[in-house]
């Protein structure tokens, strides 16, 4: 059988693009698969933990209600803050739980994002950055607001990190080949090619003090409102676009 060179160069190319996409996904499902992993262990032992915890900051809250102080108020304050960090980490391993259960409502994008916008203005501000929004009309979504404020706030800060400088987030809603969009762009130096497919993989970060788990959180709640996260970066910076699928009927 002869094959012309166009129908031949089609398939080749068709061949060829099936094969990435299968790539993609065997990377996807190991990503999602150490995302698992990471809330289960998370999930069976968190209750252990947080429960001495909880006793130990009730001991010092006592304390401080005294007026003698076996230690110092500063000391106190210290160790309340570590407590409640430690208790933040919890939380961020919890949302990682695969049986974790989403309250998805039908809730408006846009006032979600409004809604968060003065804390976002803080951090930015604290930063020496701003914060700029272009929200366009968009469709009702079936959202958890709680799970979509932390990947707002996540994807936010992350960008922040990005410019130590200082600079400018965009955040944008549109709609895109029936998809929503969210999408949050920072204007730092952008992600080495090298670190792009290490993105969302648990305990991976490169800043000092940061847990690896903000990214795999979002593309944790991603996951759970069916949508997907992609990355854009380049050296004027970086964009992560959310895309959640139209509600159907």
């Amino acid at each position: 059988m002869i094959i012309s060179h166009t129908v031949g160069a089609t398939l080749f190319v068709f061949i060829t693009k099936n094969i990435v996409n299968a790539r993609k996904l065997e990377k996807e499902i190991l990503r999602l698969d150490r995302l698992n992993m990471v809330g289960q262990m998370a999930a069976n032992v968190a209750h252990e933990i947080r429960n001495p915890l909880t006793s130990v900051r009730g001991y010092l809250q006592r304390m401080q209600m005294k007026n003698n102080y076996c230690i110092s108020k500063e000391h106190c304050d210290l160790m309340l803050d570590e407590l409640d960090r430690t208790n933040l980490i919890i939380t961020e391993y919890l949302l990682l739980a695969k049986e974790k259960v989403s309250h998805r409502e039908v809730r408006c994008l846009n006032s979600i994002i409004n809604t968060l916008y003065p804390l976002l203005y803080t951090n930015a501000t604290a930063a020496n950055s701003s914060i700029r929004l272009f929200l366009e009309d968009i469709s009702t979504l079936y959202l958890d607001e709680n799970e979509i404020r932390q990947l707002l706030l996540n994807l936010v800060n992350n960008g922040l990190d990005a410019m130590p400088s200082g600079g400018t987030i965009l955040i944008r809603t549109y709609i895109n080949q029936n998809k929503v969009v969210l999408s949050v762009s920072d204007q730092g130096t952008g992600i080495p090619p090298k670190l792009i497919e290490k993105l969302g993989t648990p305990f991976f970060t490169t800043k000092t003090e940061g847990t690896g788990l903000g990214l795999p959180i979002c593309y944790r709640i991603a996951f759970r409102h069916n949508a997907s996260i992609v990355a854009e970066t380049g050296p004027q910076g970086t964009t992560f676009a959310v895309n959640f699928s139209l509600p159907t009927n």
